[in-house]
């Protein structure tokens, strides 16, 4: 993958059902009192979420005081922005989690749990960090506080935390959710193989049709990126085949049409992903697509909708994300680019933003500054095509051509098909290598 900061706060989801109970008291709680909705499996669709918010709003309104349901209706507020593409919930969940805290001010850790989801989805890691610092010490074995501890120290370099954090949340809960998450830590570390194992034993205990759907997608995701475009395809159409309304999986079949050159079957889902669900990473990726096939009206159009999706977003009050950072650096304007990732790399040290920083460095003529933090961001061993495609080209911009050769010929080794313009270069600058 990585997992980009939504797809984390979608997996955070996956398990909301375990804060919607009662706010931990001085004497040991009873088992989770669900509300009058299946929390405990993902809200992948528009549809089945806005059963969960009305479920939840009649239960606010029958039981004001109930912090915890509050809490879980915050929380799904972040994540109707995350499937709808509007980030304008953002503010609607704010808004619910502060009422969670005013009717429960007291050890309410389900609040603290909303508000880390919330700083996450925002690209706030340092808030998402300490509110759920804050929640562990009031409930220390909550799995939804543990996640959301170990994405937020994976978004701020704290890599072994994370580990720790995550390998905890599965012990406590071996559930869709928490195997999800250390499938994700092998898969940073460079072990897809132990990383495939862990999401099909998530596969294997998933709950509902949704949570098959959630793993069958993410299993879909490690095969493109390991280069299996087939294997993508078919855990893909699975995964729609469950839940026909996920646009994550419909985007991961669309992107593996296209490597597989199914270029018509690729227009259509993104078509359909886009008019539904105009995420920013979505359109950026169909824009490339469309670029790299030569309809450069169409990806005009489609860089447009990136720009006023990321405005959207900046109003919201979300940072800019990696997607905004490598646009600028590749379609926009890389002096922005730069300007963005210094300020980025320092709030969120994560080697995928080291690598988006490593590439606007280069795009700015900074090719020495570059290599040093593209080192740095393949260092705990993450195997990226795409990073290692910008290793190659930074090193040939260094002149060390057998460098360059060595780190291009890995981003095909590792996914042919790893992006629709950059895997054409990778390819041609190699062919221009063994003419010299």
């Amino acid at each position: 993958m990585p997992w980009a900061a939504g797809v984390i706060v979608g997996a955070l989801a996956v398990s909301v059902g375990g804060i919607a109970g009662a706010v931990r008291t001085e004497t040991p709680p009873p088992e989770v009192i669900s509300p009058p909705v299946d929390l405990a499996a993902p809200a992948l669709s528009a549809g089945s979420l806005d059963q969960q918010i009305d479920a939840l709003r009649a239960r606010v309104e029958r039981l004001p005081a109930d912090g915890s349901a509050w809490a879980a209706l915050g929380l799904a507020y972040v994540e109707q922005a995350r499937i709808s593409g509007d980030p304008r919930y953002y503010d609607t969940a704010e808004t619910v989690l502060r009422r969670s805290v005013a009717v429960a001010p007291d050890d309410n850790f389900a609040a603290a749990a909303g508000d880390a989801a919330l700083a996450a989805a925002r690209h706030d890691f340092d808030t998402a960090y300490r509110r759920a610092q804050e929640g562990l010490a009031i409930n220390g074995s909550n799995p939804i506080l543990l996640g959301a501890l170990a994405d937020a120290a994976i978004q701020l370099g704290r890599y072994e935390e994370a580990f720790t954090a995550t390998q905890r949340m599965v012990d406590v809960r071996p559930d869709t959710s928490s195997l999800a998450r250390v499938s994700y830590t092998w898969e940073l570390r460079g072990d897809t193989a132990l990383a495939r194992r862990y999401m099909e034993r998530a596969l294997e205990v998933s709950p509902s049709a949704a949570a098959s759907a959630f793993a069958h997608h993410h299993l879909g995701e490690l095969a493109f990126d390991s280069g299996d475009a087939a294997a993508a395809l078919r855990h893909h159409d699975r995964a729609v085949d469950a839940e026909p309304r996920y646009r994550a999986a419909l985007q991961g079949r669309a992107k593996a049409h296209a490597a597989l050159d199914n270029v018509d079957a690729a227009v259509a889902d993104y078509e359909a992903v886009i008019e539904s669900t105009p995420l920013p990473a979505y359109v950026l990726e169909y824009g490339e697509l469309l670029e790299s096939l030569g309809r450069t009206d169409e990806a005009a159009e489609m860089y447009a909708l990136f720009e006023a999706a990321q405005r959207l977003f900046a109003d919201a009050g979300v940072a800019p994300d990696v997607d905004a950072l490598l646009y600028e650096a590749d379609h926009g304007d890389p002096a922005e680019a730069l300007t963005l990732a210094e300020a980025a790399v320092v709030e969120r040290p994560f080697v995928e933003m080291q690598d988006a920083y490593a590439w606007a460095l280069h795009r700015t003529g900074r090719n020495r500054e570059a290599l040093e933090w593209s080192d740095r961001a393949r260092s705990i061993g993450t195997r990226n095509a795409l990073w290692a495609f910008h290793a190659g080209i930074i090193r040939s911009a260094l002149g060390d051509a057998e460098g360059a050769r060595r780190d291009l010929e890995l981003a095909l080794e590792i996914n042919p098909h790893f992006h629709p313009i950059h895997a054409l270069r990778a390819r041609a600058e190699l062919a221009a290598m063994e003419e010299r």
